[in-house]
Parts: C-alpha cells; structure tokens; sequence
C-alpha cells in the first residue's frame, strides 16, 4: 500500500508548479485581451464618429452595406476571439489535470483497499481468529499446557480436543471436513508446526481405516 501512496505523491508533487504555469499563461492572455478589447473600442468608436460625419456632410451614402469597421477594427476583433479561445483550452487543460489526479488518487485507493482486503483473507486464513480475551487466557493456560479448567466465554468459539479457546500455538488439520479444525500443540503431543500435511487423531484414525479396506 505504501508503494501505491509513494507513487501518488510523487505525481502529485510536480502538479502546483504546472497549475502555477498555466495559471500565469492564463493571466498574461487576460491581460492581453483587455488591451486589445479596449483599442477595438477605440477605434470602433471613432470609426462610427467618423461615419456619422461623413452622412452629415454627404460624403457617405446611407447605403448600409457600405456602412462598416475597417480591416483593422475587424482584425482587433478576430484576434480578441482566438485569445479568449486560448483561455478557455488554458482552463480546460488545468481542469482535466486536476481530474485525472483526482481519479489516480480514487484508483489507488481501491488498489490500496484490495490490498488490505487480501491481507485479512490471507491472516484470518493462517490463524483461528482470536479475541482479546482469548489472548488473555492464553497466558494463563499456558502453564498446564492444555488450557486447565477456564471458564470459556460463550460467545468466543472453542477449538481442539479439549474443548477451550485459542491459545499459544496451535495447528490446522489438512481434512477440510474436519470438524475441529484447529488444535493446540500440547492437546496433540507437537512442540512446533509439522512439515507436509498433518492429520488431528480423529481423521488420522479414519483415514487409516480407510486404508485398512
């Protein structure tokens, strides 16, 4: 999991620097544009004056076709457009970065869960689950070996020939139809974990007798 969140960080790190840039691109434009909105303004208006004089002194014909900005003026405009289209890819660009971050966070996330996940799977099936009390009578039952005469919680599962809870180091039959499952080193004579498979007496017995046929 640690992996997974190094990975993140290390994407993530490099992400303001490449906001701030575009951020900076994205204010220089606006800049730009005010200036060139505010000359077009400019003319347009004393493009208009203009046209008005000339209606005045006749020089103009009020045909409205002829009526219209210079190539200059039209021009400011054309470019004012393409700078707030630049703008606008700015915005998006930072937009989808941040959600693409956004979205390999919610992927390590899960990944990370999946992770946990398989390591519970993985511990509760290496070991009988065992409770704090369970911990706690360990220590006791300890020194007679075989969990002595504790009282057993009803509501904690027991195991073993001997009835108890678990405790110390205990051991899994390989019959998965086992009905115990687990048992404690000492109910069984062992001293450490056996190598290869391991029968508990019970299904030992029947297996024998099963070869005996």
């Amino acid at each position: 999991m640690s992996f997974f969140i190094d990975e993140f960080q290390a994407d993530l790190e490099a992400l303001p620097n490449i906001l701030q840039k575009k951020y900076a691109l994205m204010r220089d434009l606006d800049k730009s544009l005010q200036e060139i909105v505010r000359q077009n303004e400019q003319r347009c208006e004393q493009e208009i004056e203009d046209m008005k004089r000339g209606l005045r002194a006749g020089n103009i014909t009020p045909d409205t076709s002829l009526l219209r900005f210079s190539e200059e003026a039209l021009d400011e405009q054309k470019h004012s457009v393409r700078i707030a289209d630049e703008k606008v890819a700015l915005a998006i660009q930072a937009y989808d970065l941040v959600d693409s971050h956004i979205q390999q966070l919610d992927h390590y996330l899960k990944k990370s869960g999946e992770e946990l996940r398989r390591e519970r799977e993985n511990t509760a099936t290496a070991s009988p689950t065992q409770t704090p009390d369970a911990t706690t009578k360990s220590g006791r039952s300890g020194e007679s070996g075989r969990g002595g005469h504790l009282p057993v919680d009803p509501n904690e599962p027991t195991y073993c020939l001997c009835n108890q809870v678990s405790y110390g180091e205990m051991v899994a039959c390989d019959n998965p139809n086992c009905k115990i499952e687990w048992f404690h080193f000492g109910c069984v004579g062992l001293k450490e974990q056996p190598k290869g498979k391991w029968y508990c007496p019970d299904c030992a017995a029947v297996k024998n007798r099963r070869k005996g046929r």
